[in-house]
């Protein structure tokens, strides 16, 4: 009987052991059938729906003038990318800049063109304000979902010396991000107001040309000059480690049909980008080759470039149509050049400061040309490098004021500066 009894109950344990591990197996079951089905989330939403919910994304906003806009711009935009998934930038109208600093050189529609270029941007709006009101920040919150406004580490004073983002920064939706040093609208603008002014004193005791000065650093005696006129010398110091975050980092594939153009690309403006992006559509790659200082100068004369080698490449680097960047391009395209980078087609624009290339005794072209893969392409914009110069040359006197107002502010912001960390 004993055994019997015995046995019973180690059966009916079994039994019930058996029953436990199939509800908790058809438990288990059921759970990840319930996380896996595309119709199933912990609050009985969609999984997708849930998803999206969760990971909404990030949008950061940034404004500004973007007047002769240059690598400087072009890394404030990486960085402040960086800190959110969309950036928008608001790009301020041509009036609100004559109200609060002067003329622009480049007009609204040519800053427009060159703030979408950036690789960084997802969106912008045009007229912009210049000082964040409440209601326009009422509207970045509301309409377009600005999560944080974003600016630089140097202040950005209102003519009533009042702080253009206190209220951004009272809301707690502020953040910041650090300058990058070596440039500024304003010194790009004394750099060609010292340029003429060199020139017009005499073109014999300046045989080096005004890009080297301003690569290599200029004596005391330029500076003192400089700072007298509003013109605050710069000295740009490139690292390794900024071209590597301005670059794609990705090679064409094995079939790519890479297009080629080059040129010096200084002063990089609206009529830069537009014949890039139309030399982008022709292939599947860009290739951009960018002549060295001493290319430049032989080529356009002792006072140019106004931009340096690496500044140049930074700028095209920056743009959303180029893919990589040849650092120092020869002024002949060779035939094993064309080999060693796979070049489907070189082409050249319309509208170009050198367009006697194919009546000079040495054609930079003549080997694409002899090889039936060079093409001529129609400028969209009838802008050159002269053509920016040329502005600042015709209207000087309101450019040097404007330099002479904003350099006070520039220097208080280099006397006070402290180590940022980031970037």
């Amino acid at each position: 009987m004993g055994g019997g009894s015995e046995a019973r109950e180690q059966s009916a344990r079994l039994l019930a052991t058996c029953l436990i591990a199939g509800v908790v197996v058809v438990a288990g079951a059921s759970l990840l059938s319930f996380y896996l089905s595309p119709n199933a989330s912990p609050l009985g939403l969609g999984l997708g729906k849930w998803r999206r919910k969760k990971k909404k994304p990030v949008r950061v906003y940034m404004d500004g003038c973007f007047d002769m806009m240059h690598y400087g711009h072009c890394n404030a935009l990486r960085q402040a990318r960086a800190l959110g998934d969309q950036l928008v930038v608001g790009v301020v109208s041509d009036a609100e800049i004559i109200a609060n600093k002067g003329p622009p050189v480049t007009p609204l529609h040519e800053r427009m063109i060159m703030v979408n270029a950036v690789k960084w941007v997802d969106e912008v709006i045009p007229d912009a304000p210049y000082a964040i009101t409440e209601d326009f920040m009422k509207k970045l919150f509301d309409e377009y979902n600005i999560d944080y406004i974003i600016h630089g580490d140097d202040p950005c004073v209102l003519p009533d010396g009042t702080d253009a983002y206190a209220l951004a920064k009272k809301a707690g939706r502020y953040k910041q991000i650090k300058r990058t040093e070596g440039v500024s609208s304003t010194d790009i603008v004394g750099r060609m107001l010292l340029c003429v002014r060199e020139r017009s004193v005499s073109d014999s005791h300046n045989h080096s040309s005004l890009q080297r000065q301003f690569s290599h650093g200029h004596s005391q005696k330029f500076e003192d000059r400089g700072s007298g006129t509003g013109t605050r010398v710069s000295h740009f110091l490139p690292t390794s480690r900024r071209i590597v975050q301005f670059s794609n980092g990705k090679g064409p594939g094995p079939d790519a049909h890479i297009v080629y153009i080059d040129g010096a690309f200084d002063l990089f403006h609206a009529g830069h980008v537009e014949i890039l992006r139309i030399a982008r559509g022709l292939g599947d790659f860009l290739l951009v080759g960018i002549h060295n200082d001493l290319t430049v100068s032989a080529k356009r004369g002792t006072h140019r470039p106004i931009m340096n080698l690496h500044e140049r490449s930074l700028s095209v680097l920056a743009c959303r149509y180029v893919d990589e960047v040849i650092i120092g391009a020869p002024w002949e395209v060779s035939k094993d050049m064309i080999t060693t980078f796979n070049i489907s087609l070189v082409v050249h624009g319309t509208v170009a400061e050198n367009n006697e290339f194919q009546k000079e005794k040495d054609n930079p072209y003549a080997v694409p040309i002899s090889m039936g893969i060079f093409k001529v392409l129609e400028s969209p914009l009838d802008i050159t490098t002269t053509t920016i110069i040329r502005r600042i040359v015709s209207n000087h006197e309101a450019y040097q004021k404007r330099n002479e107002k904003k350099n006070a502010s520039e220097k208080k912001y280099y006397e006070g500066k402290t180590f940022v960390c980031g970037d």
